[in-house]
């Protein structure tokens, strides 16, 4: 599969959303959570709070949408400034109770129509950036399908990332660096080998730890285990000191970049974790 297969695979309207996600994972137990307290509650962005086993978790997702209906009440996943600030708001609430966050990415990017550059976009990414690298809770985040620019990294700055295989994550959609770069639309699969954007380019630059294969659909024996090694993730992190749990997010930005010298993928069946 090339990388635009991947930005293919990733755009694809079956692929499940957050809230399938959401909804699989934590079944009744999710109250979902609305409004920034500033302005709006933007639907793009779900939140709320849910039982993980026995332990309370707090879980934020980038939300695409099923069908156009749902998808133009979402905003197709592009998030306003309101947005990110209910997922601040969250999540600094999950710092005050002690619960660890997760969240889901799945966006082309954030919304950069007029109204949302005019209330804050940018101070808004800026500042999930600057808080979460700070927040004294232990975070995960997982794309799940596009992985767009600030908007996908605004969720994204977390002790651990991980991505779905056919997931992608990059600073600027392919469309959008074949123009930059070359004024060609032509040229987009070219960029999007050039990004690195794929699953297995960021494994092995160290920007994301782990690679999740891809379900075939709601299956409920992949989710258990899925929610089993959540768990142990989330329960690894929760033992660690305040301390421990900053330097050990501060760490993993620092090593981005160098390969691991170990590393190769040619056996995918072992270096995709197969739940």
């Amino acid at each position: 599969m090339s990388a635009f297969d991947n930005v293919s695979a990733a755009r694809s309207a079956d692929r499940l959303t957050a809230s399938d996600y959401i909804k699989s994972l934590f079944d009744n137990s999710f109250m979902e959570l609305h409004g920034d307290r500033r302005f709006a509650d933007d639907k793009a962005v779900v939140g709320g709070i849910a039982m993980l086993d026995n332990m309370p978790v707090t879980v934020i997702g980038l939300d695409k949408g099923k069908d156009t209906k749902e998808r133009v009440e979402r905003n197709f996943g592009s998030a306003h400034p309101e947005g990110y600030r209910k997922a601040l708001r969250l999540m600094k609430q999950a710092e005050k109770f002690h619960r660890p966050v997760l969240c889901f990415v799945d966006t082309s990017g954030a919304f950069c129509g007029i109204g949302a550059e005019e209330r804050g976009q940018g101070q808004a990414i800026a500042e999930n950036l600057m808080e979460m690298m700070t927040l004294k809770t232990p975070i995960l985040s997982i794309l799940i399908g596009e992985g767009g620019s600030g908007g996908a990294l605004a969720l994204a700055v977390a002790n651990e990332v991980w991505m779905l295989e056919n997931a992608v994550y990059s600073v600027i959609s392919p469309e959008g660096c074949a123009s930059i770069l070359w004024k060609d639309s032509s040229k987009t699969a070219q960029a999007a080998q050039c990004l690195r954007l794929t699953s297995k380019d960021l494994f092995t630059m160290n920007v994301i730890e782990r690679v999740i294969r891809e379900p075939k659909s709601v299956d409920s024996k992949m989710f258990d285990s899925f929610k089993e090694l959540l768990f142990r993730t989330f329960e690894k992190y929760s033992q660690m000191s305040i301390a421990e749990l900053l330097d050990s997010r501060y760490n993993r930005y620092r090593k981005f970049g160098r390969t691991p010298e170990a590393f190769t993928f040619e056996d995918e069946e072992d270096d995709i974790d197969q739940i």
